[in-house]
């Protein structure tokens, strides 16, 4: 049976974000799965409200079956088919699933910690210590530096063969997002850069990261790329631009598609 220390019942009607490891259960429609719980076994969370019903996510154990009728799934596959709203919703099951696996003992004193109720917050259940463990975000810059009708694309190692992308980074502590774009481009090319400008956000959880836009102007430099963290990089004409990543439900594809827009050209071009 479904277990959970939660109180309150559960309502039979909700959307059911269902995870086992990385997979996702996906509907025999190919979405996600909504009424009663299609599963009989696991831990589940309440994550709030979507169209008016609710939304719950629940993790199985590795060795758990699909239902009849279901398929597991990468739910990377889901994020340009599924609305905005449910891919916020699918994006804070994954993180919310991912909190609860690695916070079940305190990271201060190694005590066990417990959820004693909806609010998604463990609480360490030593005496002496009581911390409170929230689900952690890690803030990353992804920038699309330009240098005229020109855009700085690179890929790392670890890429599919032949593809590339706007550049990335994780923000350090004590530091800004603005001082981690100068930071990461310079230690990933040996490029400067200027007239940063902010332009969107996105959360990515994979396993918990958000995501944060910026665009920037070329300021100087050659190319020198970090060795082990960019295989290749360069500028790329608006009309000679390198395969890209396919999803389009990603800031990286926004932030490619506005610099073209923004010199006359559709991107990705039809066909």
């Amino acid at each position: 049976m479904i277990e959970t220390s939660l109180p309150g019942a559960f309502d039979a009607g909700g959307w059911w974000f269902v995870l086992r490891g990385r997979e996702l259960l996906l509907a025999a429609d190919g979405g996600i799965p909504v009424g009663p719980c299609p599963v009989d076994c696991g831990t589940r969370q309440v994550l709030g409200e979507l169209d008016g019903r609710p939304c719950y996510a629940v993790d199985l154990p590795e060795v758990a079956a699909a239902p009849p009728g279901g398929v597991f799934a990468d739910p990377k596959t889901l994020l340009d088919r599924l609305p905005q709203r449910a891919g916020g919703m699918l994006a804070r099951a994954l993180e919310i699933i991912e909190w609860d696996r690695s916070h079940r003992f305190c990271g201060a004193c190694g005590a066990p910690t417990a959820q004693h109720s909806v609010a998604i917050m463990r609480a360490c259940s030593n005496d002496a210590c009581r911390r409170e463990h929230f689900p952690r975000v890690s803030p990353v810059v992804i920038v699309s530096v330009e240098r005229g009708d020109e855009i700085l694309l690179g890929r790392s190692p670890h890429f599919p063969p032949g593809l590339y992308s706007v550049l990335a980074g994780f923000v350090d502590a004590g530091e800004s997002a603005e001082e981690a774009v100068h930071r990461e481009i310079f230690e990933e090319t040996a490029l400067r850069v200027r007239d940063l400008r902010y332009f969107a956000s996105q959360p990515w959880p994979f396993p918990h990261s958000l995501m944060l836009g910026y665009q920037a102007n070329y300021a100087g430099g050659e190319i020198v790329c970090a060795p082990g963290e960019i295989e290749d990089a360069a500028f790329f004409h608006v009309d000679q631009l390198p395969t890209t990543f396919p999803l389009k439900a990603t800031l990286s594809h926004w932030l490619i598609r506005d610099f073209c827009r923004r010199h006359g050209r559709v991107w990705p071009p039809a066909g």
